[in-house]
């Protein structure tokens, strides 16, 4: 949640990794790349602004390379493309391969935050105005894209970090398509709504993703046309819409349009980990649950989601316990 916060790997705090994808796919030469630069009004972090739409270390569909830049692949409204986002001096430099190319370029200021004005945001607490004034580019992304996150999240529910980032791997690369482009490590674009709906119950079984989860994705896909609909909808509108779907709660619909909508104050309840982390950072109280969350976090109506991000990048994290749910394969069943 937190973009590249470290110190505890839960899926609610790290999105980050590399991967490589099966080789053996045929790709055709790369066309010349589309370009756009964009100067922002103040320096982004790249890694702050663009980190939770990493899916685990493995993510087929994001990678980062050692000299700053910032791969994603995706699926937009016009078809797969990739794009390679590098930070230069003040300004930021895209480059876009693909059908979906100039559909990434046209939105690439809303991807790295232009939507969101942090300075609304007044912290209330020490540690919320430290993590702030040390991370000042910390903007909160838009994709205008809903099924790209809601797949993912659908798969994270309920089960461990590890589960869930092997689901989405194994899926998307067997499934999806090759990046456009000179994509690294051969990316993949995930599948489109058809494919999803495609895949035989034995393939999910095996990426260890019961038939609860695999139902919900399904439901979701078959409507997806509605469901991307909701970019264009205030987000409580679009995390209305969301949860008609059976299997999408609250949860779902909230780890959704933070990333589809870059939603200020959509703060995540049903959480294994949040409640307890800021609780603690907040109160000391390592044992809270939602409602004592929503209380704290009641200083910072509208803009919660941001306060939360800055609880779990401030650092302050209560120690660990032992795991308190199993980790599970029953693609070994």
């Amino acid at each position: 949640m937190a973009g590249r916060f470290a110190p505890r790997p839960t899926r609610t705090t790290v999105r980050g990794g590399q991967v490589a994808v099966p080789t053996g796919i045929p790709r055709q030469a790369p066309a010349p790349a589309r370009v756009r630069t964009w100067v922002p009004d103040e320096p982004i972090d790249l890694g702050l602004v663009l980190g939770p739409l990493r899916r685990g270390p493995g993510d087929p569909t994001f990678r980062t390379m050692p000299d700053g830049s910032v791969w994603r692949a995706t699926r937009t409204p016009v078809g797969p493309g990739t794009l390679r986002v590098t930070a230069r001096g003040t300004g930021v430099r895209g480059e876009a391969w693909g059908p979906g190319a100039e559909w990434l370029l046209e939105r690439l200021p809303e991807l790295l935050g232009a939507a969101d004005d942090p300075s609304v945001f007044v912290p209330r607490h020490r540690l919320v105005a430290l993590a702030r004034h040390r991370r000042p580019g910390l903007r909160l992304t838009r994709t205008g894209l809903v099924l790209e996150s809601l797949i993912p999240s659908i798969l994270e529910q309920k089960v461990t970090t590890d589960e869930a980032y092997r689901a989405w791997r194994l899926l998307v690369r067997k499934f999806g398509e090759p990046a456009p482009g000179p994509a690294p490590g051969r990316m993949c674009v995930m599948p489109d709504a058809q494919t999803w709906r495609m895949i035989p119950s034995w393939e999910w079984h095996r990426a260890g993703v019961d038939d609860k989860r695999a139902s919900t994705v399904l439901r979701a896909v078959r409507v997806a046309a509605r469901l991307e609909e909701a970019v264009r909808m205030p987000p409580a509108q679009a995390q209305a819409r969301l949860e008609v779907v059976p299997g999408i709660g609250p949860w779902t619909s909230a780890e959704v349009v933070q990333r589809s909508h870059g939603a200020p104050d959509a703060v995540t309840v049903g959480d294994l980990h949040l409640p307890g982390i800021v609780g603690w950072a907040l109160a000391g109280d390592r044992d809270a649950d939602d409602s004592v969350m929503l209380e704290l976090l009641e200083p910072y109506a509208g803009q919660r989601h941001r306060a939360a991000r800055l609880i779990l990048l401030g650092g302050r994290i209560p120690e660990r316990r032992a795991p308190r749910m199993a980790r599970g394969d029953i693609g070994r069943l």
